[in-house]
C-alpha cells in the first residue's frame, strides 16, 4: 500500500480520527511506524481551547489524545479498515512546561509503549519550536 507520508492534508487526516470540527486537535502526520508517531496541529484563534489567546492545557491533552487515535486510525488505513472510536481511558501522568499561543504549531511524538485487547499505553511528548512543552503518559481503550 502507498505511504502517504508526511501529509499536511485536513481531509485525509480527519478521516483517520472519530472526531469531527470543532473538535479537530491534530492535523498533519509527519511520521509512522508500529510503534510510534509524529502528528501536527496548528493552533487557530477560533479553537475551542483557546482564551485569550492562550490554547489551554486541556487542549494539549485533548491533542495528545487524538495523535494516539490517529496512530490507531492510520494503521488501520494501511490494512483497508475502518478506524475504531477510542477514547481516553487513563491519564497516568501529564505535565506542561508551557501553554502554547494563536499562531503556535505544536509537534506531538507517541510512542506506543504496550498495546493489549483493545487497550494502549502510550507516551506523548509535544514541542513547540523543538522545545518540549508537554508531556503525558496515558491509556487509549479501542470500543
Amino acid at each position: 500500500m502507498e505511504n502517504n507520508l508526511p501529509t499536511t492534508d485536513q481531509n485525509f487526516v480527519e478521516n483517520l480520527i472519530p472526531q469531527r470540527f470543532p473538535f479537530v486537535m491534530v492535523n498533519s502526520i509527519a511520521s509512522y511506524s508500529e510503534n510510534h508517531l509524529v502528528s501536527g496541529f496548528d493552533i487557530k484563534e477560533e479553537n475551542i481551547f483557546v482564551q485569550d489567546g492562550i490554547f489551554q492545557a486541556s487542549g494539549l491533552v485533548e491533542h495528545q489524545a487524538q495523535s494516539v487515535a490517529l496512530h490507531t486510525g492510520y494503521k488501520y488505513f494501511l490494512l483497508g479498515k475502518e478506524a475504531p472510536t477510542g477514547y481516553i481511558g487513563a491519564i497516568k501522568s501529564f505535565e506542561t512546561e508551557k501553554l502554547p499561543k494563536v499562531g503556535d504549531q505544536l509537534k506531538t511524538e507517541v510512542t506506543i509503549l504496550n498495546e493489549i485487547m483493545g487497550v494502549t499505553l502510550v507516551d506523548a511528548v509535544t514541542k513547540l519550536n523543538d522545545e518540549v512543552i508537554a508531556s503525558s503518559q496515558m491509556k487509549t481503550v479501542v470500543k
